[in-house]
């Protein structure tokens, strides 16, 4: 991402004025070389920007620049950069109860597990808590395999689950190249890409009953007999925010019911309010046999969940099931996630993310209806998906002119990340936290306006 700064003088000093910054007066020349020198690559190319703080809606740059956050961190910041009552728990904590030998229970877990599985439907009344999300789509693999005794996992074509090598044998959209034989077992369905999908109706919409048919039949085909489970996220926002098609979901269970699987949803970025629903999963009706959260759960801090019910908790325990690691149900992260789903609760915050998701959606369609390089705008609450082309009838992917908008957003103050993996195109993934006001959602906005205004090859309608 460029690093321009637009009115820079103006912007700097109002930025380093601003009196929460951590770290001030630094070089960011001399960070950057630093950072080439001791960074060891991990699969992106950092920002050219460094960020010195993080307050609410925004995050700063050593170089003053002050930046709207449309991605919540890395979608995590569910409630904002810095909030009082999260940063509060974090230092009582801090200073009384931090971390504990793993076998050890707290208050704050407790609290957490009770409070989680309160909010959930019956039938996801049994939870522990992992750190990453990775971790807890592996952990939830593993229990439907000690559970089932089977061990083939069916996945999503373009999801991301994870790196650990489980989670990472599941997932069809980026990292499983240069490494060698993934997990055996690993099964993949056609992605549900309303956009573009091959499998139509006569009149031209998606027919993802038949598609998800013709996956089925492929699966059944590859099978050895031995299915354990299938693994699904609502919203696919790696793979370019695609939404499962109204009625999908249910299908899907009935297909692993019918082959004595489990079906394991994955709402890492989903979860927690960010789609208007506690969980995505309760807009469709559909109580999974296994739920993993993490990213918004812990507010940015490394937390997660894995939820299930009482029979698989028992038949996993007989069975030895073992996920027992360093950081397993830490009170620190645990009392953060138990505050996170108060304050969600409290302030009302699925029904406000609901609110600010129509505006958010109603902005972007705006958006769509006055730049032709702008093919789809998808999601629900606030997570959206605006798609980039160069020829709407074609849908053809518009990579570079996606990354010049993206630029010259980011230089007028907005941060919107653009997946611009070859497996999808340019996609903007839009997810600022719920705590949002209608007056930042439509300054925004009008900042993305502005950077397709100012782009060449927006297509201006």
């Amino acid at each position: 991402m460029a690093s321009g700064i637009a009115d820079e003088t103006t912007v700097s000093t109002s930025a380093k004025n601003e009196a929460h910054l951590l770290y001030t007066g630094l070089n960011q020349d001399e960070l950057q070389a630093k950072t080439a020198k001791s960074l060891l690559n991990y699969g992106t190319k950092f920002n050219k920007d460094v960020i010195c703080g993080s307050k609410g809606l925004y995050v700063y740059t050593t170089s003053g620049h002050k930046i709207l956050d449309w991605t919540s961190g890395q979608m995590s910041c569910l409630l904002g950069h810095g909030h009082p009552e999260i940063v509060k728990v974090i230092a009582d904590h801090a200073a009384s109860l931090d971390h504990l030998f793993s076998g050890m229970v707290s208050p704050p877990v407790i609290s957490l597990a009770e409070r989680l599985c309160n909010l959930l439907p019956p039938g996801l009344d049994k939870a522990f808590f992992p750190s990453t999300g990775g971790e807890s789509n592996e952990a939830a693999i593993k229990l439907a395999k000690v559970y089932t005794g089977n061990f083939e996992i069916v996945g999503l074509g373009a999801s991301w689950h994870g790196v650990t090598a489980q989670a990472l044998g599941t997932q069809y959209h980026f990292g499983r190249k240069g490494q060698g034989p993934l997990m055996p077992g690993m099964l993949m369905l056609p992605p549900p890409n309303a956009y573009r999908s091959v499998f139509r109706k006569p009149d031209g919409s998606y027919d993802w009953e038949e598609e998800l048919e013709y996956g089925w039949r492929m699966i059944d085909m590859q099978s050895c007999g031995s299915l354990a489970a299938c693994i699904v996220e609502c919203i696919q926002s790696s793979g370019g925010m695609h939404v499962l098609p109204s009625g999908y979901l249910a299908a899907l269970k009935k297909h692993c019911e019918k082959r004595g699987m489990l079906l394991i949803v994955d709402e890492a970025q989903t979860g927690v309010g960010r789609c208007g629903d506690l969980m995505a999963t309760i807009h469709d009706g559909v109580v999974p046999d296994i739920l993993t959260l993490s990213k918004t759960l812990g507010n940015g801090l490394p937390l997660s969940a894995v939820v299930t019910n009482a029979e698989i908790d028992r038949v996993c325990s007989e069975r030895d099931y073992c996920f027992y690691t360093t950081h397993v149900n830490d009170p620190l992260p645990a009392s953060v996630g138990d505050k996170v789903l108060e304050i969600v609760v409290r302030d009302n915050l699925v029904e406000h993310s609901r609110a600010m998701g129509k505006i958010l959606h109603d902005g972007l369609n705006k958006l769509k209806n006055k730049y032709g390089c702008i093919g789809d705008v998808r999601g629900r609450g606030l997570m959206a998906g605006v798609e980039i082309v160069e020829d709407r009838e074609l849908k053809t992917p518009a990579q570079d002119l996606g990354r010049a908008v993206a630029d010259r957003a980011y230089e007028l103050g907005l941060w919107a990340n653009l997946s611009s993996h070859s497996s999808f195109g340019g996609v903007f993934r839009i997810a600022p936290p719920i705590t949002i006001t209608e007056d930042l959602l439509i300054s925004g906005l009008q900042l993305l306006d502005k950077a397709f205004e100012t782009t060449p090859g927006t297509m201006a309608l």
